[in-house]
């Protein structure tokens, strides 16, 4: 039962990378944890795979209509692509398997990893339910060169995608409507190739765990998220994004709220 429901959470994740260019990622780490039993870590390295196909996928009919900003995808996705590397690939490994908290004690590392994601998963929530990004369509037909923001932002970004296995398309859409004035439909698009470039990076980075990946798991889930995504992009066509992100949003307050309640009460 928990395996049926956890594929059908894997389309909606595609379906809800389809409509809006983000969101649909942070669900994937709980949902490999929770409903396919893998650890925290592991889930990160297959999020960054299932993310990074379904975005590149569903990317696709977006370019070919010219959505995608690519000097926004330069001047984000360098920083962020390397910040991403350094992440996998230096910061967590190093990562002991116990943590000292002060004033809380010794914590074992895949539930600082959870509580820490349900954190960011609040976050989440909080931009889809209180942003209302489709007004800032026209505020802005020449777009701002704030080159250096928007290289600190995908830094920062960066880092966070590789911590926690999520494409960062929650904080990357923000940025590029508020920081570079770009209109929402191209910046759902740019969001979705950006997501797509850091997944295959940190993935990448993970080469060392390759040999005990459940490689069918990971080829069926991602076949699900592909589908999802491309039943996203046609719906995208009749559906605002912006009527959605609120709904999403208090779904995702909802999902932190358990993984809370699971890792810190059971």
């Amino acid at each position: 039962m928990s395996t049926t429901i956890g594929y059908v959470i894997t389309v909606l994740v595609g379906i809800t990378l389809g409509l809006m260019g983000s969101g649909g990622s942070i669900l994937t780490v709980p949902n490999l944890v929770y409903l396919f039993d893998l650890n925290p870590l592991q889930a990160t390295s297959y999020s960054l795979f299932i993310i990074g196909i379904t975005s590149i996928i569903g990317s696709y009919p977006k370019i070919k209509n010219k959505l995608v900003n690519y000097r926004i995808t330069i001047i984000f996705g360098i920083p962020s692509m390397l910040s991403m590397f350094a992440t996998r690939r230096f910061l967590m490994p190093q990562l002991p398997a116990q943590l000292q908290i002060p004033f809380v004690g010794v914590v074992e590392k895949d539930l600082m990893l959870m509580i820490a994601f349900a954190v960011v998963m609040l976050l989440a929530a909080y931009s889809m339910i209180t942003n209302k990004q489709e007004d800032c369509i026209d505020c802005g037909k020449k777009m701002e060169k704030n080159t250096k923001l928007l290289v600190i932002q995908g830094a920062i970004i960066g880092m966070i995608s590789g911590i926690f296995g999520a494409g960062g398309g929650f904080l990357i859409i923000p940025g590029l409507v508020v920081l570079a004035k770009v209109p929402m439909k191209n910046a759902v698009a740019t969001s979705l190739f950006l997501v797509a470039i850091n997944s295959f990076v940190g993935f990448g980075s993970d080469y060392q765990q390759f040999s005990s990946f459940n490689w069918n798991l990971l080829g069926i889930l991602t076949g699900l998220s592909v589908i999802g995504i491309i039943i996203g992009n046609y719906l995208s066509k009749f559906i605002s994004s912006t009527q959605l992100k609120p709904i999403f949003g208090y779904f995702i307050l909802v999902i932190a709220g358990l993984i809370l309640i699971q890792e810190l009460i059971y």
